[in-house]
């Protein structure tokens, strides 16, 4: 576990003056150049209310995220680089280029995937740390607690604190609305873009190691880990006074692997598919499954609403439902013709379609 692997200086020296890095500083000024420029590459091939559409929000919240959330995590060593916050990009990475490549197959170009995928991840973001926030809102007002502190603490993501479900709801939102702007299917683009949702899963889970969340209860295994002094984990099962933890399930690792072997199935299954929106059913179905049976070896989550289950398992059983119905109205589309791939947009040969 590396909870913070390193820290960024607020500013850095530039002669006899301090030139801040964050805030109005270098990093600022180098997004609006950049963003600028994607702005107006997008504007000259599909208008200006387009791109305003396409990029106005994203552009603001990274924006915002540099001129005033990250100045605000300055612990006076500087902005702590946290593990999960890398792995967090690392996996937005990862799932993007594989929603590219994908997209590619079909006739859908990469200015779309990463327009969808930056629109996604963000609205994504804030679903997750919101579920978070209310699920333990304790943690964050407690009483006597600062409101300033308070909301630091809310926008401080990469310290960790997401909750995957969490995130379902706006990032659904999210792809719709995209969908509906570019008149494009919202099936096939789930069906495109959620084995890299999955990658960005697995490789997301490594984070929550890294950050001793998620973690599970005390075993004997042979793979069991001890996290150091300090961590939630070792508060609760500690081995000793002010020592590591009991050795204990990496549930978090078990979580990726689960993730990662899901995304190679949905990849396998793509080729498979008949009609649009069978590789997100498949996912919503099994993912549940497996979630719930997570739970189990998971100890950071208390029965919720009177039940003997968690909050993410009561999910999973909505879900489930939602899986059910999405696999009816599925059956009751029509079947692809014989050759045409899954995701082959009108007019596109079926060769470009494939698993990836």
């Amino acid at each position: 576990m590396r909870s913070t692997l390193f820290h960024i200086p607020r500013s850095i020296a530039w002669g006899d003056a301090a030139v801040p890095l964050f805030g109005f500083g270098i990093l600022l000024v180098a997004w609006v150049v950049l963003g600028g420029a994607w702005f107006v590459r997008i504007a000259s091939r599909e208008g200006l209310a387009t791109a305003g559409r396409q990029l106005g929000l994203p552009l603001v919240a990274v924006a915002a995220m540099l001129g005033w959330i990250l100045p605000l995590l300055d612990d006076g060593a500087g902005i702590p680089v946290r593990g999960y916050g890398v792995m967090l990009l690392v996996a937005a990475a990862c799932g993007t280029w594989l929603a590219v490549v994908r997209g590619r197959r079909v006739g859908i170009d990469a200015d779309t995937i990463l327009a969808l995928a930056t629109e996604v991840f963000l609205w994504g973001l804030v679903g997750a740390r919101l579920f978070y926030v209310i699920e333990y809102h304790k943690q964050f007002f407690a009483a006597g607690k600062p409101l300033a502190e308070s909301l630091r603490d809310v926008v401080n993501i990469a310290a960790g604190g997401l909750v995957v479900f969490g995130s379902l709801p706006t990032a659904a939102w999210a792809a719709w609305r995209f969908a509906r702007r570019r008149g494009l299917s919202l099936f096939e683009l789930a069906d495109c873009v959620v084995p890299g949702m999955l990658v960005g899963l697995a490789i997301g889970r490594v984070g929550c190691f890294l950050n001793g969340c998620c973690y599970g209860g005390p075993c004997d295994l042979p793979w069991a880990v001890s996290f150091p002094a300090g961590t939630e984990v070792a508060a609760k099962y500690p081995a000793g006074p002010a020592g590591p933890s009991v050795p204990v399930h990496p549930a978090q690792l078990y979580a990726a692997i689960d993730a990662a072997l899901l995304a190679a199935l949905a990849v396998a299954w793509t080729p498979l598919a008949r009609r649009p929106g069978e590789v997100l059913a498949l996912v919503l179905t099994l993912h549940p499954v497996s979630r719930m049976l997570l739970e189990e070896i998971r100890v950071d989550e208390p029965p919720a609403l009177g039940t003997p289950l968690s909050i993410s398992q009561l999910v999973s059983l909505v879900l489930l439902a939602l899986a059910a119905a999405l696999w009816w109205w599925i059956s009751r589309q029509p079947v692809r013709p014989v050759g045409a791939g899954p995701g082959t947009l009108p007019g596109r040969a079926a060769s470009q379609s494939g698993a990836w």
